[in-house]
């Protein structure tokens, strides 16, 4: 039965009901084809065409493909109980929907505004190193003049940034249908791209630079040390999380934000056709196919070049990404076209983030969480408005605001989400044994609880400063659920005119 307060759950039967309502109907038109190109589409981007080099130069060294694989195997097994859920719960939301369902209203908020800090932090993230790359390539046309950013007095302006997010606004509120077919197109180029660099990259590979292929514990002067290393190794007692076994975790750690991906899948089960066939297939198909991409490049890069030539040193500005590699062998000529792939990857990347965003403001907004408006679906079946603020949100900090240790701020809500997410396949399995399961997680409660650990695990490793900013970020969202969601709930209304006598 549902709970009163906080802990008030929002039943299986009534999320799927909501569905229906006329003016907060989404349009069924995307296939397990559709979930793929989204998933890849996310994915081959930032973690590629950036994190890579990053991680290699400055965590892991040669082990960097170690590091994806140990990310791999995390994100497999969340992916695993996302699928359960996402089969079983076909509504637009993802992990907020699913947390309704088991944890309780306030839960769910907790998640929802974890899921902002995924979606559209990330997409701003993405979309300032997507402006670096214009950049580079505006350098290649015009000159080593050509800018984009500006300052303003003393507030630096990313017009570059700016344009992609209002470029991508306009698409997403036309139709997703149409978000998909773009996707498609530039994840076809980006992944020739990816190919491309395997090739003419593995020309280059000298075995000497995979030794030691874990390097020592050492400082690698891009400063994690103190509030700027992994938790677990200042718990430890290591001195930093360079190199060395907390090096290869703390790599892990970073370049899970390359996996994210399946997650937006699931947010779009509202508008697939057949939920309960596509969306585990799409999940699946785009893990499998971005982690052996990922692993063969990171032996690629790291055989190309020694990894301390990837390192990025503190306080010098630096930019090391997976062009570095082709420059530093003199291939300049590669490492333009690579320059110009990256352009085409992060556009799809900042595209489905900002989408898997749109659809969890819809969410929450037919909740009653966020202002009921929201909701409301345009003449094409998509949520304008919420694509609008959304746009308008994501322009805003992309525009003005830097990108620094956005990725691992993250990768902890990511994790959290994916904790949630996977404890709830345990909690619905002992609520509703009944209901209808299009595909079961196997070996419960075994592979739900690996994956608890996993997550925790790499959130252990991500940097004490990004702890305390997540906090930060958390006790605003209580504020604002205790302030808003909470007495405009559109459960708890429902559940007071049931109690209520006469």
């Amino acid at each position: 039965m549902p709970g009163n307060g906080l802990r008030r759950t929002k039943s299986i039967e009534q999320s799927i009901k909501d569905t229906d309502e006329p003016e907060t109907r989404l349009r069924r038109n995307l296939s397990a084809w559709d979930l793929t190109v989204f998933g890849v589409a996310v994915v081959i981007g930032a973690g590629i065409f950036t994190l890579t080099a990053r991680t290699a130069g400055d965590y892991a060294g040669p082990s960097v493909s170690l590091a994806f694989v140990l990310a791999a195997v995390a994100c497999g097994l969340a992916a695993l109980c996302y699928a359960e859920f996402a089969s079983t719960v076909p509504v637009a939301g993802s992990a907020y929907t699913f947390s309704y369902a088991t944890f309780g209203e306030f839960m769910a908020w907790v998640i929802g505004w974890d899921l902002v800090l995924e979606l559209a932090v990330g997409g701003a993230a993405v979309a300032k190193g997507w402006s670096v790359y214009l950049e580079t390539v505006l350098g290649y046309l015009f000159g080593a003049g050509a800018k984009t950013t500006f300052s303003i007095g003393s507030v630096g302006v990313d017009w570059g940034a700016l344009a992609l997010v209002a470029a991508l606004t306009t698409v997403l509120a036309v139709g997703t249908k149409l978000s998909s077919r773009v996707s498609m197109v530039i994840t076809a180029i980006k992944v020739l791209i990816v190919l491309f660099v395997i090739v003419l990259g593995g020309v280059y590979i000298k075995g000497a630079n995979y030794h030691p292929f874990i390097p020592p514990a050492a400082d690698s002067g891009s400063g994690e040390t103190g509030v700027n290393q992994s938790l677990f190794s200042l718990a430890a007692g290591g001195a930093s999380s360079s190199f060395g076994a907390f090096g290869l975790l703390a790599g892990a750690s970073l370049v899970f934000f390359a996996f994210i991906g399946f997650d937006i899948v699931a947010t779009t089960a509202e508008e697939t056709r057949n939920p309960q066939r596509s969306v585990p297939r799409g999940i699946f198909g785009s893990l499998a196919i971005v982690t052996v991409l990922y692993v063969a490049v990171s032996l690629v890069v790291v055989g190309m070049v020694p990894y301390g030539d990837l390192a990025t040193k503190a306080g010098d500005g630096s930019h090391k990404t997976l062009a570095t590699a082709f420059a530093v062998n003199g291939v300049d000529w590669a490492a333009n076209v690579i320059s110009v792939g990256a352009l085409a990857g992060l556009t799809t990347v900042v595209m489905v983030l900002m989408l898997g965003q749109v659809r969890i403001l819809f969410a929450m907004s037919r909740d009653g969480l966020l202002p009921r408006g929201l909701a409301r679906t345009g003449p094409r079946g998509t949520p304008s408005r919420a694509t609008l603020l959304v746009g308008a949100l994501v322009a805003i900090a992309a525009t003005f605001f830097p990108a620094d240790k956005l990725e691992e701020m993250v990768n902890v809500g990511t994790l959290f989400a994916f904790v949630l997410v996977s404890a709830g396949v345990l909690i619905l399995r002992r609520t509703h044994p009944d209901l209808p399961r299009a595909f079961k997680v196997p070996g419960v409660p075994v592979i739900p609880l690996l994956a608890i650990l996993a997550c925790l695990w790499l959130m252990l490793n991500l940097t004490v400063l990004t702890w305390l900013r997540f906090a930060a970020w958390m006790v605003v969202g209580v504020v604002i659920y205790f302030a808003y969601s909470r007495r405009n709930s559109l459960l708890g209304k429902r559940n007071a005119k049931v109690t209520v006598p006469g």
